[in-house]
Formats: structure tokens, sequence, C-alpha cells
């Protein structure tokens, strides 16, 4: 451990406490034992000690209390208890230029391409064509899953979470922000990317290479040797 990277390690530290809490959160869900119950609450707890350790290298100030409550609330009963990461949807559109739809998020200010939560009752290719109008006025057709993305892995997400990235074709609509969600949209060539734009040092070279005719298989984090330790090169 001792090559880790504080971050890295960091990252580990809030994967741990996440998989630690879902793994609680499940067995209360399931269980009518009320002294399972008290034994998963204290996992909870020890899952948010971890958590807190690593807002406190991220400078983030949050007690542990904090966590415990907000994981205790979301809870459930039986099936509906099981804890499963998030899905998020990601819509990588490309237009006959070659340029790709990045959308301005209007809280951050930071360029991504339109993502958008699953909902449910529609599969995740009518998310994604369902978010890309939404989000930008554009309508877009999908072509293909690039791939699947562990976002707590990747190091943008704080909680499980799955983006499903799907590739696109711009097919009609006009430039039109969502007022509440977007700050600006537009369509960018490879070389002219808005700053910041987040994450395209991984779905840059993929997206634009898709956009370009060059359909590949669709890509998946590959599996680490040590599942629960990590590996400090990982």
């Amino acid at each position: 451990m001792s090559n880790a990277q504080p971050q890295d390690f960091t990252r580990d530290l809030i994967r741990w406490s996440e998989t630690l809490a879902a793994i609680a959160r499940t067995g209360m869900g399931f269980t009518q034992s009320l002294y399972e119950k008290e034994r998963y609450e204290e996992v909870l707890k020890v899952a948010a000690d971890i958590k807190s350790a690593t807002d406190d290298a991220l400078e983030i100030r949050r007690e542990q209390d904090h966590f415990v409550q907000e994981w205790m609330e979301s809870v459930g009963e039986g099936v509906p208890g099981y804890v499963t990461p998030k899905v998020a949807i990601g819509a990588i559109v490309g237009n006959e230029k070659g340029e790709i739809l990045l959308v301005q998020r209007k809280d951050s200010g930071v360029w991504l391409y339109p993502t958008g939560w699953a909902d449910v009752g529609y599969s995740p290719a009518e998310v994604a064509m369902k978010e890309v109008e939404e989000e930008t006025g554009i309508t877009a057709e999908p072509l293909q899953l690039l791939g699947v993305v562990d976002g707590m892995r990747m190091g943008f997400s704080r909680f499980g979470m799955y983006m499903l990235l799907f590739h696109l074709r711009a097919t009609g609509g006009e430039l039109n922000g969502h007022p509440l969600e977007t700050g600006d949209v537009g369509w960018f060539a490879p070389d002219a990317l808005p700053t910041p734009t987040a994450g395209a040092q991984w779905w840059g070279d993929m997206a634009f290479a898709a956009i370009a005719g060059d359909v590949r298989p669709a890509t998946f984090d590959a599996p680490r040797e040590n599942l629960w330790r990590g590996d400090a090169t990982d």
C-alpha cells in the first residue's frame, strides 16, 4: 500500500464504506430479527466512520450521524430493500460534421454529454433519447451501446452508480437548452472542446470514433485482481 496515491486510497475507502452500507441496508430490509437489525446498524456506523474519514481527506466536513441517518432513511423492505447501484444514462450524440453535442451544467458550469437517471417505464435507449431532447432540443436515434462504466471506480461518483453510455445520431430539432438544468448547449469538434469538459480523457476517443463510424464492441470495467483490498497501482 506504500506506493498508493492518497487520492486512490481515498477512492477505495469510499467504495468500501458504500459496499458495507449496502450490505447492511439490504440485510435490514430482509431480516425480521431485532438482534440482526441492531448488528446491521452497527455495520452502518462503521461504514459511516470510514466515509467520514474520506470526507476529512477531501476537506468536506460531515459527521458520522449524517451518513447513518441518510442510509437508514433509504432502507426498504424485502426486494425494494435490496441495495443496488443507481443507473445513469449518458448520450454521445454526433452530427454530420463529426461534432459532439455537449451540455453545460447550470449548477457547476462543467460541460458534458447529456445524462440523466434511468426512469422506470423506459428502456435505457429510450431514456437516452428523452434526455437528449429534454436537455438540448435535439432529436436523436440510438445506434449502439458504447459501454457500461462504474462511476465509483472512475472517481466521478461518491455512491454506487453505473453509467450506460449510448451513441446516438442527431435526426432533427434545434439547439434549445433546458432552462433549469443547462447553462448552454452546443456542437463541438474534437479539437475544440469547451473548458472545462468533464472526463473527456476517458470518453473522448471512444465518442469521436463512434461518431466517425468506427463501430467497436461495448466496453466495461475489467475485474480487479483483488476485489476488496484493491491493488495500490490499480
